[in-house]
């Protein structure tokens, strides 16, 4: 019976993680690709940002000095498991998820504190997060621009004030679902994430401007009322 067991682990097979919808087939992320080997080209977004975007951002607001002009900084990441408080697989499924997303390995986030009435105990994992940043950080806005954003069901355009007043721009998703690197066919949990990006002006018109010129689809009746 051991001998048996142990083959059909050869094979990638593995039991469902509980609530999904039939049984997970391996590991989600992809061992090797074709172009692994070749050199790696620099990113569409970073192209078309430092050859556009830069000089109508500096005449658009006048700005003299090349440093003023705003810059994406960084992307992050978040997704937070209430589930895995009861099931911590799941929390295994998240993080493998967000790392086929984003091409990076996520960092499992800890509860700061015990709350007794929902069963958390101070330092157990609850959900995961992604920092990305160069490359990963502006293949990963031209993917959600370009691919994941036009999936999103009834999408009429992104808000626009969701700006933290520091030129920082957060949007939720609902579901993982409109990454085209996440197959449906396995997937044991849809779950929703928070995504921030984060720019190097602390002004949100100049933010929003930056935004909108990388392609960033918002909705036309919130511009108008920022720009009130």
């Amino acid at each position: 019976m051991a001998t048996k067991e142990k083959k059909g682990a050869e094979k990638g097979g593995s039991k469902s993680l509980g609530g999904g919808k039939g049984q997970r087939q391996g590991s989600m992320l992809p061992t090797s690709h074709a172009g692994e080997k070749l050199p790696v080209p620099a990113p569409r977004l970073k192209i078309h940002y430092t050859t556009k975007v830069r000089d109508r951002l500096k005449a658009q607001f006048g700005l003299a000095n090349p440093h003023e002009i705003p810059n994406l900084e960084k992307v992050v990441i978040n997704v937070g498991l209430g589930e895995a408080i009861k099931q911590p697989k799941l929390l295994d499924v998240i993080v493998e998820e967000l790392a086929l997303i984003t091409g990076q390995c996520p960092v499992r986030k800890k509860a700061k504190k015990s709350i007794a009435n929902y069963g958390l105990r101070e330092g157990q994992e609850i959900g995961a997060a992604v920092t990305l940043r160069g490359a990963r950080m502006w293949e990963f806005v031209d993917r959600f621009i370009s691919t994941a954003v036009p999936r999103i069901r009834d999408f009429r355009g992104l808000g626009t004030r969701s700006f933290d007043g520091r030129g920082n721009y957060s949007v939720g998703v609902k579901e993982q679902m409109i990454f085209p690197e996440i197959n449906f066919d396995i997937v044991d949990l849809i779950h929703g994430m928070d995504i921030t990006f984060v720019t190097t002006t602390n002004r949100d018109d100049h933010a929003l401007a930056l935004l909108k010129e990388l392609g960033m689809p918002f909705r036309g009746e919130d511009r108008a009322a920022n720009a009130r």
